[in-house]
């Protein structure tokens, strides 16, 4: 299994979206600052996550994602969330 993933960083704020086939090695990897794109923002806290079968479904879907609509998607999807100030 694929998983599609958003990192929101605690530190700024902002956020991170990514795919992989190891979601507890990738998170440990960001927050340990092993990676470049990501290694002034750590730590981060996972707050989204999808599924995928395979590896072209779950990359097709974090390029959604990282596009303008995608992000307006995961605005409304997790409303809620980012109200109560998370």
């Amino acid at each position: 299994m694929w998983y599609v993933y958003l990192l929101s960083s605690k530190k700024t704020g902002k956020w991170y979206i990514g795919s992989t086939k190891d979601l507890r090695k990738r998170i440990l990897r960001h927050n340990s600052g092993k990676n470049k794109s990501t290694k002034y923002g750590a730590p981060y806290k996972l707050i989204y996550c999808e599924i995928s079968f395979n590896k072209q479904d779950a990359r097709a879907r974090e390029k959604y994602l990282k596009s303008g609509m995608g992000r307006r998607y995961l605005k409304n999807r997790l409303k809620f969330f980012f109200a109560n100030g998370f």
